[in-house]
Formats: structure tokens, sequence, C-alpha cells
């Protein structure tokens, strides 16, 4: 992901963003921008006076570590998701940032596709009336197996955290919770290693409930070929779809909530207006709109598509749903973090488990396939 976003940088796609420094511990990823100063360490290249702004893209549990010691030498700072792997890690990382004139952003470039960007218009103007249910079926992360051996921080508790919910699918409970808010309850059923030799999960099945009454379900793999990208929203004026690309807003002509006690029929429902949303831009801008707005904001004091502390929630998620799996109940919201964090720091210590390795590099196409349509 680091390499994609400075070649973003060093061709020019991010107006008014230079890139003056790299840093990564194996100097060899380095070699491919040779007229950019080079650091071994997040500590030489913050403290070394060349650079305004960095942005974190390393394995998860650095980007609390980097991110507070980057805001605490008053550094701007865009980190990758997750912003952390655990929602103590998330508000040790928020507590460092005190300074409103610094700009804290988080890499959910999916805020930036016009499907979802509508979806939430019709949520907030009151067009699909109270939410009712939410169906997302997200199974198109497909990876083989040669992915998780590749790097040896991948498929991990060490290393990553989790598998599916905290490397892949923080897109999506990012826009869940941006969406339709956060839940008051969890349960979910989260299988390790199902499909593939790892000790994380790659297949999950979670269930929401909302304080308004409001249910959702919440399905991810790795694992699954062809998969599915699908979201359906219902709320009492209608419902949305979004598949393939498409926003299809299927609205009730009367609240169906009305139309159940006035209408004297046993078996009619209200009519119907199909009507098909355009969306315009395709998947959006992405990752470079969001470089484009974290630049924006520096130097024009624009609102930021994803302020960084909102990635609190996405991770909240991830945790109530694992925590939820590993003690075989619902979780209410919200999460205790000294109490997951106890939870993942035993997963680390009792891990038996060996990895193996790959030689070649599967995460080359990781900044392409970070966002799903």
């Amino acid at each position: 992901m680091g390499s994609g976003h400075a070649g973003s940088i060093l061709a020019g796609d991010i107006p008014r963003c230079k890139l003056v420094a790299l840093c990564d511990e194996r100097p060899e990823a380095m070699a491919g921008f040779p007229d950019v100063r080079q650091f071994c360490t997040s500590t030489e290249l913050i403290h070394s006076g060349e650079v305004d702004a960095v942005l974190i893209a390393t394995p998860h549990y650095a980007h609390t570590t980097i991110g507070i010691e980057a805001l605490q030498a008053g550094l701007h700072v865009l980190v990758e998701k997750p912003i952390s792997v655990h929602k103590a890690d998330c508000e040790r990382l928020i507590a460092a940032y005190t300074n409103p004139k610094q700009v804290f952003c988080a890499m959910f470039n999916q805020r930036t596709d016009p499907s979802y960007i509508k979806l939430r218009q019709l949520i907030q103007d009151g067009s699909l009336g109270t939410l009712r249910r939410i169906n997302w079926i997200i199974t198109n992360w497909f990876r083989t197996q040669f992915y998780y051996n590749n790097g040896g921080w991948r498929a991990t508790w060490a290393g990553e955290g989790g598998g599916v919910l905290l490397n892949q699918c923080p897109h999506q409970l990012d826009l869940w919770q941006w969406l339709f808010g956060m839940p008051k309850k969890v349960r979910a059923f989260c299988h390790i290693g199902r499909y593939h030799d790892i000790e994380v999960e790659d297949d999950v099945t979670a269930y929401m409930e909302y304080e308004s009454g409001a249910t959702g379900v919440f399905l991810t793999s790795t694992g699954e070929a062809p998969g599915t990208n699908r979201l359906e929203v219902v709320g009492d004026q209608g419902k949305v779809v979004i598949e393939n690309g498409t926003l299809q807003f299927t609205r009730n002509e009367a609240s169906m909530s009305e139309f159940c006690k006035t209408n004297l029929s046993r078996f009619d429902q209200p009519s119907i207006w199909n009507v098909n949303i355009p969306v315009s831009g395709g998947c959006g801008p992405q990752h470079k709109g969001i470089l484009l707005n974290f630049t924006a904001a520096i130097l024009d004091g624009a609102e930021l598509a994803a302020p960084a502390p909102e990635g609190i929630h996405s991770v909240e998620l991830a945790n109530a749903m694992l925590m939820s799996s590993f003690e075989d109940r619902t979780i209410d919201l919200p999460v205790d973090a000294v109490a997951y964090e106890k939870l993942l720091k035993a997963k680390i210590a009792t891990s038996s488990y060996v990895k193996k390795s790959s030689v070649g590099n599967a995460g080359g196409d990781d900044f392409e396939k970070s966002f799903r349509r």
C-alpha cells in the first residue's frame, strides 16, 4: 500500500503534495524510489525535519505507535486502515491527537464512492424513513493460501491482530457505522481458518441490533469465489440495494407502518416506484481522493472526508464480533476495551501456530484490491 500511495504522489496525481522521504525497515523495498530520501526507522523520519505530514502504511500494530509519535511531534497524520488493532489502542492513538491545527485522517477510501455517498444522503434526509433492516454480503475478498503465506505478519494474532475483519473489511465496517451508526448488541460467528491454513478468522456471520429496533446481518469471507458484494437497506419508505455498481431505490408510495395500520385488505402492499438513481464517477476517486482531501485539509482547511478518530468505530465492531465468537455470547456495545485487549493478548501468548512462507510477492495487487464493488 505504501508503494501505491508513493507512486500516486510521484506521478503528480496529488497536486500540492510532494513526496520527500520514505521509511522501510527493508532498504530493498525502497529501491524503486532512488530520488527520495530514505530512512530505516520511523523515528528517524518523524524527527528528521524533512516532512510536514506522514502517511502510515505498515502492519497494523505499528499504526498506533508510529501514529502517536508522529502526532506528538506535531506532524499531520494520514493512517491506513484499521487505525489500530483493538479499541484500547485506538483510544491511546486518539488521545495523542491534542492539537486541532494538526490534520489527522484515516484512509477510508470507500467513503468517496458515489453510491455510498448517495445512500447516506437518502438516510439522512429521511427519504428511506426509519431504518428497519440492513443486510450486507461482502464475500468478494477471495484470497489464496499463497497470499497468507507471503509476509510474516499476515494471518496471525501477533502480526495482524485478526483476519478478514482487520485486513479487508475495515472498509465495510467503517461504511456500516458511517451510514447506520453503531448497534447496541452484536452476536457473531467467526470461523478460524475455515478455508485457509491460518490462525485468524476468514469467514464471519454477524447479527446486530439497534436501539431503534433495526437489525443488521453482516457476512464476509476470504474463501468464497465467485464472491458477492450486495448491500440491502430497508426503511419505512422503501428499500435500497447497492450491487454491481448500481443503486436501486424501490420506494413505497405510502409508509409501510402507516399502510399496515390503516389498510383494510388482508394482502395489499403499498404501491411502489422503482427508482434507478444514477451515480456518476464509477467507484469515485478512492485512495487518491483521500490524499487530495488530506492535502486540502492541511493547506485550505477543507473538511476531512474520513477523520481518523472515527476509525475507532470500525475497530470496535470487529472487536465485538471476535469477542462474541470467542466467548459464545452476545456482546453489548460499547465494548470493554480492557477486556478485549486482555483476550487478544491471551490469544497471542497461547498461539502454537507455525506460519509457512512462500517466495514472491503476493501483496502487490492490494492497492487496487483494497475496495470492492
